[in-house]
């Protein structure tokens, strides 16, 4: 056989299969003892619960959790309203202090 006809064979066979260890044992056998060892070490049950951390993610669980209430609205109306006199108040009514319009 010529070079380039076998080179042209080889690449046809892949590699792991035409290995000297798949040939001697069963392959199907130990890949699947390694997928069995892979899942023995999973930890089993539920996962535990993580602990939200910093201000937004206790304000989620709180709020946004298992007891889910109207109370984010509430706060976005008064964060709206605030923020709504805190405006109104630099651009205009602190000019109105001392003096009348």
């Amino acid at each position: 056989m010529s070079y380039v006809t076998r080179r042209a064979l080889s690449t046809l066979i892949p590699p792991k299969i035409a290995s000297p260890k798949a040939i001697g044992a069963a392959p199907n056998a130990v890949r699947m003892q390694r997928v069995v060892n892979f899942y023995e070490k999973l930890p089993r049950g539920p996962a535990p619960e993580i602990q939200p951390k910093g201000f937004l993610a206790k304000y989620q669980a709180k709020h946004f959790g298992k007891n889910a209430s109207g109370k984010p609205i509430v706060h976005a109306i008064l964060i709206v309203f605030l923020i709504g006199y805190a405006n109104n108040y630099y651009f205009h009514l602190r000019h109105h202090k001392n003096n009348a319009h």
